[in-house]
């Protein structure tokens, strides 16, 4: 179980992009995020003393322990093949519904 102060950290701030700086994966999804003209906050996990409770929360909050971890809206997406799916089939821009921060 993650302390709480994690918790209280990951699920207030639920409309984020949860990243490394260092992976590629993430760039090419903030990219596409970008081209979007969408603004979003990022997290970089490896970048945070907390990084390692936050990306174990994130595992049990979603199952997935892989980064980018992507939020819209209180929704979890995914990670970087589901935001491109999603792009492409158009669910990303219903997802938004006209929103311009992530």
């Amino acid at each position: 179980m993650a302390p709480p102060n994690i918790k209280t950290l990951v699920d207030k701030l639920i409309l984020m992009f949860f990243g490394k700086s260092y992976c590629p994966f993430c760039r090419q999804a903030k990219q596409l995020l970008t081209d979007k003209g969408l603004t979003f906050k990022i997290y970089e996990i490896d970048l945070q003393s907390e990084g390692a409770d936050v990306q174990a929360y994130l595992l049990e909050k979603t199952g997935q322990r892989t980064v980018p971890n992507i939020f819209i809206n209180g929704q979890h997406l995914g990670g970087h093949s589901d935001l491109v799916a999603a792009s492409t089939s158009g669910k990303l821009d219903k997802m938004l519904q006209g929103r311009t921060e992530l």
